[in-house]
């Protein structure tokens, strides 16, 4: 089963007829909400969790990112589709671009980030590859449904994942300039490493709504209105991707 991720303005997808809601309990606590069920068109069911919640109620440090990717891969989905709003730091990925990344940075601390408890005796050490964080197969099933869907997207880039909920400072923007950072978000990790660790196929859609703080038109702050404008613009044509990715073969 393919799964989809949904990130800030992403809360239901474009299309999808409901079969069904699922509310889901998992040994790591209670996910970011129901799972919802559905088709879009003639294509096998999908699984749609927003990992904010339905209504945005629950900020990036704060998810519980593994409930949310153990629920997925309760129910039997093996291929996962991150949906995530993003700032752009690479001079070519402006506001309305839509990225497919691939390769991440983690600047958060403190989350949950990994089903290795700190327990003695519980659970198995498992030391996973993550030289690829996004699973390239899946990757290219995405850059081939933007194809189809006519939808120009910016194949690569190292997503820089901060903590949040704050956005970044000019200074920290620069670092991570240097670091080599082409993308700023909130929730990029942990959860590649989580879905690598099921086992999981876990690919990034990334919108860029703004640029990062210190740069272009939000040099001297963020502009929000900027944001409002070019987000639900980028996030049609994510809804384009993922319809013509769900019907794939």
């Amino acid at each position: 089963m393919r799964g989809i991720l949904g990130g800030t303005g992403f809360y239901r997808m474009s299309g999808l007829t409901t079969t069904r809601r699922q509310a889901m309990s998992t040994p790591y606590g209670l996910p970011s909400g129901a799972i919802t069920f559905g088709r879009i068109g003639d294509c096998d069911e999908i699984a749609f969790l927003p990992r904010h919640g339905y209504g945005h109620a629950i900020a990036a440090h704060l998810i519980n990112y593994r409930a949310n990717l153990w629920a997925l891969f309760d129910i039997g989905v093996r291929k996962i589709i991150a949906v995530s709003a993003t700032g752009g730091i690479r001079d070519d990925c402006t506001p309305g671009s839509v990225v497919v990344p691939d390769q991440i940075i983690d600047y958060t601390w403190g989350r949950d980030s990994t089903y290795v408890e700190r327990e003695s005796g519980k659970g198995e050490v498992v030391q996973v590859d993550l030289t690829l964080p996004y699973t390239t197969s899946l990757r290219e099933e995405l850059l081939s449904a933007a194809s189809h869907a006519g939808v120009k997207v910016i194949d690569g880039a190292t997503y820089g994942c901060t903590q949040g909920p704050r956005f970044e400072t000019a200074a920290e923007t620069r670092r991570m300039q240097r670091d080599g950072c082409d993308l700023v978000g909130n929730t990029g990790m942990p959860e590649a490493a989580l879905a690598r660790e099921l086992g999981l196929e876990y690919a990034a859609l990334c919108v860029v709504t703004n640029h990062a703080p210190g740069l272009g038109d939000s040099k001297h702050g963020l502009s929000f209105e900027q944001l409002s404008r070019e987000g639900p613009v980028a996030m049609d044509a994510v809804q384009q991707i993922l319809s013509a990715w769900c019907h794939l073969d």
